[in-house]
């Protein structure tokens, strides 16, 4: 465990953490409690973003971790980081929709970053996002990640994933070196 200066804990999630971190990723991004945070897709999604067993095969990973971040012992943000060769993959980015808008995201991606570089030898961070979500897009740009215009279908049908309010979703590969 590690507290850096802004007060948070990194830690790996482990099984008792499951039902409170599928409770903080969907709040910051499905119903009415997404709308607090800047990071919603209540409009282009609806129903499920996770579920205990998605959360539960993260932790479960061999080649991954579900990175839980803690201040004053209540969870407030998560991120899954997968080793995928000379590259790791970075998922299920959430910070609690009230803490949004504050700087966290900016201290955890980068200590993600750190991390990834450091345990796994990265040279790379990979992502994927919703191509419609330009703001997200815009955000992870001035973080250093470039769009590839390399896209994978949308699971639609899979209400695992959601459950689209249009017919254009897509995923946009994101990469950004890590140096």
């Amino acid at each position: 465990m590690d507290t850096d200066a802004t007060g948070l804990t990194f830690r790996d999630a482990t099984d008792a953490d499951v039902d409170e971190l599928v409770a903080l990723i969907e709040s910051a991004y499905r119903g009415d409690a997404s709308r607090v945070g800047w990071t919603t897709e209540a409009d282009i999604l609806q129903g499920q973003r996770t579920d205990p067993e998605g959360v539960l095969a993260v932790i479960k990973s061999p080649d991954g971790r579900l990175l839980t971040v803690e201040r004053a012992g209540r969870i407030v943000a998560c991120c899954q980081l997968e080793h995928r060769g000379d590259h790791a993959y970075f998922g299920m980015f959430a910070v609690s929709p009230r803490l949004q808008g504050a700087g966290l995201g900016k201290v955890i991606i980068a200590e993600a970053e750190r991390q990834a570089r450091e345990t796994w030898g990265a040279t790379e961070m990979h992502m994927t996002v919703i191509s419609v979500r330009e703001d997200l897009i815009a955000w992870y740009e001035r973080r250093g990640y470039r769009r590839t215009g390399r896209t994978t279908p949308f699971p639609y049908g899979d209400e695992r994933f959601g459950i689209p309010q249009r017919d254009d979703l897509k995923f946009e590969l994101l990469i950004k070196e890590l140096a």
